[in-house]
């Protein structure tokens, strides 16, 4: 009795690999819906709220100051080395090079440029709304606190709100967000999340970040992921016009010139009667209009001389059961004695 190897999951993915590349039918492209709008209004109301509790300097300002008399590095020092290489995960260069080469291979499997179109915009838009709220604030770090009790805005610092966290938040949530299937935008957007909460909370350990810093972080990364719906229409147009340049190149490279868009379709013209000479008016003929071809011998005669139908001699087919005829006059001509058939009586 013959039975079949079951297939292990690591059996599973290995043969998944070994496919050709294919586009999937049907992309799940997520949409802006009434619960991601929801969500998107507060966490803006938090990262509004976080401002302007640092900026009138209230208890949360109080508050990052007595985390960093704790000292948490020394405190725990032990860790301290973890920590080192741990939050090397919410550093823009490695975390976009590790997760633009995972979708770079998707892109690959899939025939598609949306997950590298996706995280290309994803960083620009961190970039600009991370990086205008650090210039504008100007916060400095706790290394570089002047005035104990302050919450040292617009000195020239950048680091409100924290890049690390926010960048985690961002380069993790982005294979969340690009998932599949419900299951695994459960578990990467769960993976996400730790990720992102330990890459902040790594910050404040080392003194890099006040713990407002790393609150803001969070919030902006957030924002960043949650307002990503709304520009894709905008990657789904970059796709096409990419594919459509890709396509041109190749027709202009093996020197054929790409087919030219259809002339568009316009309403027919009503041609008006035009006036005979005793004037009434005649009706105008109608015009037709007819596709030029080349001028070229029928397809079914085959080349050579040809005679007409009339010199022709009779043939009898070959296995024709017709007998012969030797009286049979060739159609057309005429003979030079006409012969009458002998009258039978009856």
């Amino acid at each position: 009795m013959r039975t079949e190897r079951n297939l292990t999951r690591l059996d599973r993915v290995f043969a998944r690999l070994d496919r050709e590349p294919e586009r999937p039918a049907n992309i799940d492209v997520p949409k802006m819906s009434r619960h991601r709008v929801v969500l998107f209004a507060a966490t803006l109301a938090f990262y509004l709220a976080i401002v302007w509790l640092v900026v009138t300097t209230s208890w949360l300002v109080r508050f990052d100051w007595q985390v960093m008399f704790f000292r948490p590095y020394q405190q725990w020092a032990g860790i301290h080395w973890f920590v080192d290489y741990y939050v090397v995960l919410g550093q823009r260069g490695p975390t976009a090079v590790m997760v633009a080469a995972w979708l770079g291979w998707r892109s690959w499997r899939q025939h598609t440029l949306r997950p590298l179109l996706t995280l290309g915009t994803l960083l620009l838009l961190l970039n600009i709304t991370v990086g205008a709220a650090k210039l504008g604030m100007g916060r400095l770090g706790p290394h570089y606190a002047t005035v104990i009790g302050s919450n040292e805005m617009g000195l020239g610092g950048d680091i409100f709100p924290s890049g690390h966290t926010a960048n985690a938040v961002v380069t993790w949530g982005i294979l969340a967000y690009l998932a599949s299937t419900p299951a695994a935008r459960r578990w990467l957007s769960a993976a996400s999340a730790v990720t992102s909460l330990g890459v902040g909370l790594a910050t404040v350990y080392l003194g890099t970040h006040w713990l407002s810093d790393v609150l803001l972080g969070w919030a902006a990364g957030l924002l960043v992921l949650l307002a990503l719906p709304w520009c894709e229409p905008l990657i789904a147009l970059a796709e096409t016009r990419i594919f459509d340049l890709r396509d041109r190149w190749r027709a202009r490279r093996g020197g054929t010139a790409p087919a030219p868009a259809p002339a568009p379709v316009t309403a027919p013209v009503l041609l008006k009667p035009r006036a005979s000479a005793s004037g009434d008016e005649v009706p105008a003929a109608r015009e037709t209009v007819t596709a030029s071809r080349s001028a070229r011998p029928p397809a079914h005669l085959a080349p050579g001389p040809h005679t007409t139908r009339s010199e022709r001699t009779p043939v009898t087919p070959i296995g024709s059961r017709r007998p012969p005829h030797p009286d049979r006059v060739a159609r057309g001509t005429t003979p030079a004695t006409a012969t009458a058939r002998p009258a039978t009586g009856g």
